[in-house]
């Protein structure tokens, strides 16, 4: 009967020992690289990322929110294959400093951007204790993240000198947004990574093989 127990617990206790939050040589490549790669994604996504947030802001102020979800991307996608503290709010800032030196209509700015929204997104995967990482936490992640954005632009914009209706609606549409562009949209790309293998030095990549 003891023996059996420990058998139980031991996995469990081996998720939570320090070396699982230790960041090792390929944690801290990969992390540089996905974030250049999905810097890329968001310089692209500038153009019709911003045309879409216009046209929606037109219809309704705040609707415009819906297309944010794609900048979010970093924070989820670094957190689910590396899955260790700073993960996802490294990722997002590296990204987010790539779209700003290739060059952006915000400058700077995306930068405090990539900040506030890693932070939403690594505050989910730090509330899960870093062990969960199903597509309802992707998703939350994404929302996470479009809350820090919200933040952020309350004080940067600043969103607070606006009415409530539009803030309420902007937040709404952040989260809705950043739970489907970035969360689900996020976990389906960490998912077509770990199939060709490309992850194999991760949990993510091993997952993916047991599914298989």
């Amino acid at each position: 009967m003891h023996t059996s127990t420990s058998a139980r617990t031991a996995p469990r206790t081996a998720a939570l020992t320090p070396d699982r939050f230790r960041w090792r040589v390929v944690d801290i490549v990969v992390a540089a690289v996905l974030g250049v790669a999905i810097g890329l994604v968001f310089w692209g996504w500038n153009t019709v990322g911003g045309i879409w947030f216009g046209a929606m802001d037109a219809v309704t102020p705040g609707l415009g929110g819906i297309a944010v979800g794609i900048w979010l991307l970093g924070g989820v996608v670094g957190g689910l294959i590396i899955r260790k503290p700073g993960a996802a709010l490294l990722v997002e800032l590296i990204a987010a400093i790539v779209s700003a030196l290739i060059g952006n209509v915000w400058g700077i700015t995306t930068i405090f951007s990539g900040l506030a929204q890693g932070l939403g997104a690594e505050l989910i995967f730090l509330a899960f204790l870093y062990l969960r990482f199903t597509l309802p936490v992707a998703m939350l992640a994404g929302a996470g993240a479009g809350i820090g954005a919200w933040v952020l632009e309350l004080f940067l914009t600043p969103n607070i000198v606006k009415s409530l209706e539009f803030n309420l609606i902007y937040l709404g549409t952040l989260v809705v947004s950043g739970a489907v562009l970035a969360g689900v949209v996020g976990w389906f790309l960490v998912r077509a990574l770990a199939a060709t293998g490309a992850l194999s030095r991760f949990a993510a990549g091993r997952e993916a093989r047991r599914d298989v």
